[in-house]
């Protein structure tokens, strides 16, 4: 006869799952939807799948669309969240319940093949990891700080284009390049950890008055800074414990800045402002094959 001790408990199992700032690609990660009835518009299907979903994780992508002809009329989602366990628990909870509407809906993880390596995911947008962080980590779970914002100027380089390049348009405007370098620090009070990184990004404009030079100098420095955070960001990795703990780790990377390395120096990562001005239709390339697992 076997005795057990009165203290003894069965030991649950913990899920643990870990969050990188970059697109999410993965299968498991990924839901579809289907059956969602034609009488709600499609701001209403959003807002109830937002509604559901959102309650499992943060997602970063929700798209509701039409059936094509010649389907039943009516929508289909695609949803993507960042953490494949709580993707993998949504599935399982809502597949089958009516949730917002009065018929059933069918839920599957999606079965697409994905052509990208995991090392060549694109890192997230600055609204996205705002909202990434901000969701695991809360409002006051992290801080950055910038240590240099300056204007990255080659005057003899200034002095050639001008030569080359310099050509009258209507209005008497001329071509200026405009060039800004950002180092920031990303800290996470709450687990003792700090990372720097930096970016640099430039533009090129037609320069009609000193109010437009104004606006691109104002649009190019907020963008280095929102740049520089995603680098930032991008070293970090937040380990999802379940209920509700999260740990921060960073990732050893060729970026890491060192205090004492940076006095007096600016290393970047430049970016031009055509690669940094649209990075949220990252799906929009995606062929979507909508058999599920």
């Amino acid at each position: 006869m076997q005795l057990l001790s009165r203290d003894f408990h069965p030991i649950r199992r913990m899920e643990v799952d870990i969050l990188e700032f970059k697109v999410p690609v993965e299968n498991h990660k990924t839901l579809f939807v289907w059956d969602i009835q034609p009488n709600y518009t499609e701001d209403q299907v959003y807002t109830g799948l937002l509604t559901w979903f959102g309650s499992f994780g943060p997602l970063h992508l929700l798209k509701v669309i039409p059936n094509a002809a010649p389907h039943p009329r009516g929508f289909y989602a695609l949803l993507k969240f960042y953490s494949g366990v709580q993707a993998s628990t949504a599935q399982r909870q809502t597949d089958g319940r009516p949730l917002f509407q009065n018929a059933p809906l069918k839920v599957r993880l999606s079965a697409q093949r994905t052509h990208f390596l995991s090392d060549c995911r694109r890192p997230l947008s600055h609204a996205h990891c705002l909202e990434l962080a901000n969701h695991c980590l809360g409002f006051n779970g992290w801080t950055s700080d910038i240590i240099t914002l300056k204007e990255l100027t080659n005057e003899e380089e200034e002095e050639e284009e001008e030569e080359e390049e310099e050509q009258v348009e209507e209005g008497g405007g001329r071509r200026r390049r405009l060039k800004f370098g950002c180092l920031l620090q990303l800290s996470f009070p709450q687990h003792g950890l700090t990372t720097r990184a930096a970016a640099v990004v430039e533009d090129s404009f037609t320069c009609t008055g000193p109010d437009v030079l104004l606006q691109n100098r104002s649009r190019l420095q907020k963008r280095v800074r929102e740049r520089a955070l995603v680098q930032a960001f991008s070293s970090v990795l937040l380990i999802l414990l379940g209920a509700g703990k999260v740990m921060v780790e960073l990732k050893q990377t060729s970026d890491q800045f060192l205090p004492e390395l940076t006095a007096g120096v600016l290393q970047v990562n430049e970016v031009s402002w055509r690669e940094v001005a649209a990075d949220e239709e990252e799906t929009a390339d995606e062929e979507w094959d909508l058999t599920g697992s």
